[in-house]
C-alpha cells in the first residue's frame, strides 16, 4: 500500500499531466492545418487527405490500448502515448515534404488516439486507492484540466503567432512537445499503481465485453451524449456568423465563457450531484442539452433584440450539462467494468466518442446546409430519446455503479 506522500505526489503528478497533455493540444490545436499550409508548398487538398488518412488508419488502436492497459497495467501506454505526441511534434519543425507531413502525422495520431484511449482508465485506476475522492471527482478533475489546457494553450499560440513568422509555427511545436515529454516524465517519476487483480487473456476480455449488453448499450448512448458535447465548438463559429450575423468576437467570448464555467463549476457541482443516479445526471444533462438546441433553433428563426442574451444563457445551460456528462459516464463506465478487463472496457467505450466525432461535422454541415435550424432540432430529438433509452437502462444496471457514494437510507434517497 503507498504511503501518504507518495499517493499525494501521485495526485499531483496525475493533475500536472493531464494539465501539461492539454495545453500542450491547446497549443497546435489552433494551427493543425495552417501550421502546414504556412510551412509547406503541399496543397491543402493533400494535406487534408494527409491529416485525414494519418487519423483514420488509428481506428483500431484503442482495441489494443485495452489489451496494453490490462496486461501492463494503464500508466505504461499512456506514457507512451504523450511521448509518441512529443516526437511526433518535434518531428513538424523539420517536416516539409507529404511523406515527412504523413509519417509525423500518423505518429501523433496514434499517439492521441493510445492516450485516450488509456487514460480514463488509469484515472479509474488512481481513484480505486483514493475512495475519499471517488471516481466521479476525478474525471471531473481530468475534465476541467483538458479545458483549461486547451484554453490556455490556444491563448498562447494566438499570441505568438500573430507576426506569422515561421520561427514562432516551430516555437509552437517546440512547446508542445516539451508540454508532453514533461507530462510522461511527470507520470514515470511520481506516479505508481498497484497491479490490478489477474488479468484475462485479450481474447476472453472482449469475449466478455461482446456479451456485455448492457455496457454495450451504455456505449452506444453515449455516441449521443458525445455527439452534444461536439456542437458547441463545432456549430458556434458557423452559426454565430451565418445564422446571427453576430460580431466576429463573440464566439470567442462564448467559448472563453464555456471554459471559465467548467474551472469555477466543475468540482463543486461534481461533489454536489454525488447523492444522485449516474443515470438520472445524463438525463439531466441531456435535458439541458435539448434546451440549448431548442434555444439555436429559435434563435435561427427571429433572432431579435435578446439574440445575444439568448445565446449565453443557451450555453451557460450546455456549460452545466457538459460538467454533468463528463465525470458521471465515464465514471458509471468504469464502475460497470470488471476489474481485470477494466482497460478493455474503457477503450472500446472511446469508440462512442470516435463515432461522435466522425457524425458530428457530417450531420451539421449536411443539415445546417437545409435549413440553419435543422441540426439543433435533431439533437433536441436525439436528446430526448437518449433520456428515455438511458431510464430503461438504468434498471439494468447494479447499484454500485448507480451511486458515487454509498446509498443514503430510504427516507432520504432523493433520486
Amino acid at each position: 500500500m503507498p504511503s501518504l506522500s507518495s499517493s499525494s505526489r501521485g495526485a499531483v503528478a496525475l493533475v500536472a499531466s493531464l494539465l501539461l497533455a492539454s495545453i500542450g493540444s491547446g497549443l497546435f490545436m489552433p494551427l493543425s492545418i495552417v501550421y502546414f499550409t504556412t510551412l509547406s508548398h503541399v496543397p491543402l487538398p493533400v494535406l487534408g487527405v494527409l491529416l485525414g488518412v494519418a487519423s483514420v488508419l488509428t481506428i483500431p488502436v484503442p482495441l489494443w490500448a485495452g489489451v496494453l492497459a490490462d496486461r501492463y497495467g494503464s500508466r505504461t501506454p499512456v506514457i507512451g502515448a504523450q511521448l509518441l505526441q512529443a516526437g511526433s511534434f518535434l518531428a513538424y519543425v523539420w517536416v516539409s515534404e507529404p511523406i515527412g507531413i504523413f509519417l509525423a502525422a500518423s505518429v501523433g495520431a496514434l499517439g492521441v488516439r493510445l492516450y485516450w484511449s488509456s487514460i480514463f482508465t488509469l484515472i479509474a485506476d488512481h481513484a480505486d486507492h483514493r475512495p475519499s475522492t471517488g471516481k466521479d471527482l476525478w474525471y471531473a478533475r481530468a475534465n476541467i484540466a483538458r479545458t483549461v489546457g486547451i484554453g490556455v494553450g490556444g491563448f498562447v499560440t494566438g499570441l505568438l503567432v500573430t507576426d506569422g513568422r515561421p520561427a514562432a509555427y516551430h516555437a509552437v511545436a517546440w512547446a508542445s512537445s516539451a508540454c508532453f515529454l514533461l507530462a510522461a516524465l511527470a507520470l514515470a517519476a511520481l506516479l505508481r499503481l498497484p497491479r490490478r487483480p489477474g488479468p484475462a487473456a485479450p481474447a476472453a476480455g472482449y469475449r466478455e465485453l461482446a456479451g456485455d449488453r448492457v455496457f454495450l448499450g451504455l456505449t452506444a448512448l453515449n455516441v449521443v451524449f458525445a455527439l452534444s458535447t461536439l456542437m458547441l465548438g463545432l456549430a458556434l463559429p458557423t452559426f454565430v456568423q451565418t445564422a446571427l450575423r453576430g460580431p466576429a468576437w463573440l464566439t470567442s467570448a462564448v467559448l472563453a465563457g464555456n471554459a471559465i464555467i467548467v474551472f469555477a463549476l466543475g468540482g463543486a457541482l461534481t461533489r454536489r450531484l454525488a447523492p444522485y443516479r449516474r443515470t438520472r445526471v445524463l438525463c439531466a444533462a441531456a435535458g439541458l442539452w435539448a434546451c440549448w438546441s431548442l434555444s439555436l433553433a429559435a434563435l435561427t428563426q427571429d433572432p431579435g433584440r435578446w439574440a445575444i442574451v439568448t445565446l449565453v444563457a443557451a450555453t451557460f445551460l450546455f456549460t452545466v450539462a457538459e460538467i454533468m456528462h463528463a465525470p458521471a459516464s465515464m465514471a458509471l463506465a468504469a464502475t460497470l467494468a470488471p476489474p481485470h478487463a477494466r482497460g478493455r472496457y474503457l477503450a472500446v467505450f472511446q469508440y462512442s466518442f470516435v463515432a461522435a466525432e466522425i457524425l458530428a461535422p457530417v450531420l451539421f454541415a449536411t443539415l445546417f446546409d437545409l435549413d440553419h435550424a435543422a441540426p439543433f432540432l435533431v439533437l433536441s430529438v436525439l436528446n430526448g430519446v437518449a433520456i428515455a433509452c438511458t431510464l430503461r437502462l438504468e434498471r439494468h444496471l447494479p447499484d454500485p455503479a448507480l451511486h458515487a457514494t454509498p446509498r443514503p437510507a430510504p427516507s432520504t434517497d432523493l433520486t
